[in-house]
């Protein structure tokens, strides 16, 4: 006997439903490097501050994990979607790439393909779309830091590690909790990061800086 809904019906049925669920606010859109650390994060904040998923998607690269492959991950899935993963094409108002220095080779060609495309693909309102490289110098994992030192000086991201578990001693990378463990810190975290940010900048690459705040903050203030 046929299926009274075939996979294809109710996966449509499934995106309209979900578009109907989107709040007033910005739709985000978030590509990581990592598979779980990052994605783990930032949906940490979006349960905390119940922010529709509709509204805030949050997916690792599927392209691979250098810098470059990332920032041409989030431009696919920005302008394709994937029914998979229930995105809808061109359904947001800024697209966020995020990647480490590290050592990869491609870093400074994702910073520059991310700052080429910021304003310049457009959405499903037809409106310019936001599209920003998330970059952290040396790793995501001095952010975390920041809540509980003041980092002045380049740091080896093994050095980075090793100095965050002096303070979260159960920490592992691809752990979830690290948004409730570290929030109680968030404003002196925030105060360092921008100071970091004066000084240096992503394209530096050799200073420590990180940008992860700017996306912290802008996902905290939709949930205001």
């Amino acid at each position: 006997m046929a299926r009274d809904n075939p996979p294809k019906i109710r996966q449509r049925s499934q995106l309209e439903r979900k578009k109907t669920l989107r709040a007033s606010y910005d739709r985000v859109l978030i590509v990581s490097e990592g598979s779980r650390t990052e994605p783990l994060y930032f949906k940490e904040i979006r349960n905390t501050y119940r922010l529709q998923t509709a509204n805030v998607e949050v997916h690792p690269s599927a392209l691979g994990t250098e810098p470059i492959q990332v920032v041409r991950y989030a431009k696919q899935l920005f302008m394709a979607g994937d029914p998979n993963k229930r995105v809808r094409a061109k359904a947001f108002e800024k697209v966020f790439a995020i990647f480490d220095r590290d050592e990869h080779k491609s870093y400074f060609d994702a910073l520059k393909l991310a700052e080429s495309l910021d304003g310049k693909l457009r959405n499903d309102a037809k409106q310019p779309v936001i599209f920003r490289a998330i970059a952290s110098v040396p790793c995501f994992e001095l952010w975390l830091l920041l809540h509980y030192e003041d980092i002045r000086h380049p740091l080896h991201r093994a050095e980075v590690l090793a100095r965050l578990k002096q303070f979260i001693p159960c920490y592992v990378k691809g752990a979830s909790g690290s948004f409730a463990i570290t929030k109680a810190n968030l404003g002196i975290a925030s105060q360092r990061a921008r100071s970091l940010a004066a000084l240096s900048s992503a394209f530096d690459a050799t200073e420590p800086s990180t940008d992860i705040v700017e996306l912290v903050m802008l996902l905290i203030a939709l949930g205001k």
